[in-house]
């Protein structure tokens, strides 16, 4: 990177919600709210995952190392929204920008790996049963996990630097509620369609090949599951992969909006709003679809927790 490139613009100011005004107390509450229920909700799964020696098995360690990366990512992103939400002054620093993308990709995408590892987990204990405990032993689990969170820092390393190479000069009003590459390419000056291209070409990649990766688990998971003779069997063997399933769906079908929409003009109102699926909506659906769907996790949580409760109340 050249030292130029930082000098002739020093800061961002995010247009954040300011074009909904009067609604932005709302907002602040109500996005709150969700965060405060994403925070609690992921923090419940790693506390129970890690109190309930029941759940000490591949499928709980990916989604405790799910709920870990979503509790970043969201960090990353929405208490500076909410704060913007209160605020007059909407300014980040170039490298508070920078640092934001970074972190936001990374987790973002480790996300995505992880997700990718819990359906290669399902494939194996539905098909291929017998092997299970060797082919997920707690060494490759964790070398899975550690493979999906350095595969998020390297994609988080490689839009970011690619980014903030560029040029920044002339205005510096970003029209997004955080730093996002595509308000962002728009601020750059000179050819900046390469870089774009590339970085779009990236993340389309790696989310795809997640997306048929899991795909093709599920594609042997369906194959099997009806050569299962019972219904009850069936359905016992389709119930562990539900919840996953469900996230999958959410989680790249809002991705999909954002990375496959059309070219083409896009009011501020609309990028906003569509911002908030996969910044707010999704990580706040997340530990619901998990602890509401998981038959075994959702009675962890009682035994562990509301049991407990009830008793110190009475």
């Amino acid at each position: 990177m050249q030292g130029a490139n930082f000098s002739a613009v020093t800061e961002f100011i995010l247009i954040s919600f300011s074009t909904f005004p009067h609604l932005q107390l709302m907002f602040f509450l109500l996005f709150l709210l969700m965060y405060l229920f994403t925070l609690l909700g992921n923090l419940l799964i790693m506390a129970t995952v890690w109190k309930e020696h029941s759940l000490h098995t591949p499928m709980y360690l990916f989604l405790c190392a799910l709920s870990i990366s979503e509790v970043f990512y969201t960090f990353a992103i929405i208490p500076r929204m909410l704060a913007d939400l209160l605020s007059t002054q909407h300014s980040i620093p170039f490298k508070a920008c920078a640092s934001q993308m970074f972190f936001s990709f990374t987790f973002g995408f480790t996300h995505s790996f992880l997700l990718t590892v819990m359906g290669y987990d399902r494939y194996v204990a539905i098909c291929h049963p017998l092997r299970y405990n060797v082919l997920m032993s707690p060494r490759g689990c964790a070398c899975l996990v550690a493979w999906s969170w350095a595969g998020g820092s390297v994609m988080g390393l490689v839009v970011t630097t690619a980014v903030f190479q560029l040029t920044f000069c002339g205005s510096n009003v970003i029209h997004h509620f955080f730093c996002h590459v595509p308000p962002l390419m728009k601020l750059a000056c000179g050819n900046v369609s390469t870089v774009a291209k590339g970085v779009g070409l990236v993340c389309i990649t790696a989310l795809l090949g997640c997306c048929l990766l899991i795909l093709l688990s599920y594609a042997f998971i369906v194959a099997t599951i009806l050569r299962i003779p019972s219904a009850e069997g069936r359905h016992k063997a389709f119930s562990t992969c539900a919840s996953h399933l469900t996230v999958v769906v959410v989680h790249y079908g809002f991705a999909s909006v954002i990375y496959l929409k059309p070219k083409g003009p896009q009011s501020l109102e609309g990028d906003t709003l569509m911002g908030i699926t996969y910044t707010v909506l999704t990580p706040f659906l997340s530990p619901i679809v998990f602890s509401l769907r998981n038959k075994e996790l959702k009675e962890a949580v009682k035994k562990a927790f509301l049991s407990k409760l009830f008793l110190h109340s009475s």
